[in-house]
């Protein structure tokens, strides 16, 4: 029987987690499996809000087969240690698309992890990642879009923005492209700051609460990555969940 060996922090994909709290949860099981059939659409979503001191894994695998959709939402909240990756293979003229949030406070760990390969000619895909962190914590994002030989005409991007509430929090974004075809658009960039001290100036001049106005720019911050989803229902627990962690934070 074969074991396999702990992630050390010479692994890229390891660099930032906690890998007490990894070795706790050793060996990990297999990923969750999702296969999308060709010109099927597949809408999923994940809130990760582990109890406190908890570490969880999340491991996807998703497959989206000729002209399939797969749409996937995360909030990543909870627990001590919180990771989710999402391993993503297209076909031809496939789309995938990820929204997702990393909210973290204490001494919390959050983050996501994901490589895209397009595998197949005039496959697209978007990645929107949005994290406020304060406190001690420190929230990774992860991630790559993988262009095979001959997948030409692919269009993909990724958009990472952290915000950090306090100077002892830590954000990390590592967005990267391997390309190995001639005639494709991709695209990515990454942006770490702090709340807009004249927004907030100007809110207090018109007797808005400091924890208040923080709020309102913090949820107006991570708001746009929930707008697309299909069920409603769905989208008014993942916001809720957003806006009491924010709150808690401020």
């Amino acid at each position: 029987m074969t074991t396999v060996a702990l992630p050390t922090r010479r692994q890229e994909e390891w660099r930032y987690s906690d890998l007490e709290a990894v070795a706790s949860l050793w060996p990990l099981p297999a990923p969750v499996r999702i296969d999308v059939a060709a010109g099927e659409s597949a809408h999923h979503h994940l809130l990760q809000d582990a109890g406190e001191g908890v570490a969880v894994v999340h491991d996807y695998a998703i497959a989206i087969a000729d002209g399939g959709r797969c749409d996937f939402h995360v909030l990543n909240i909870g627990g001590r240690f919180g990771r989710v990756t999402l391993n993503v293979t297209l076909g031809k003229r496939a789309h995938f698309e990820l929204n997702g949030a990393i909210i973290g406070g204490g001494k919390q760990t959050l983050e996501i992890v994901t490589a895209v390969t397009h595998a197949q000619p005039d496959g697209t895909s978007g990645q929107t990642i949005r994290s406020v962190l304060g406190q001690h914590a420190t929230g990774s994002y992860l991630g790559s879009i993988n262009v095979a030989r001959g997948a030409q005409r692919t269009d993909a991007f990724q958009s990472v923005k952290a915000m950090l509430l306090d100077r002892t929090a830590t954000a990390n974004a590592k967005p990267e492209l391997e390309i190995y075809a001639d005639d494709v658009k991709c695209a990515h960039g990454a942006t770490v700051g702090e709340l807009d001290k004249q927004a907030l100036f100007y809110m207090a001049s018109r007797g808005m609460d400091p924890a208040t106005a923080k709020t309102l720019l913090l949820k107006a911050f991570v708001a746009g990555v929930f707008d697309d989803m299909a069920d409603e229902a769905v989208k008014e627990t993942l916001e809720a969940a957003a806006i009491a962690k924010l709150e808690a934070l401020v």
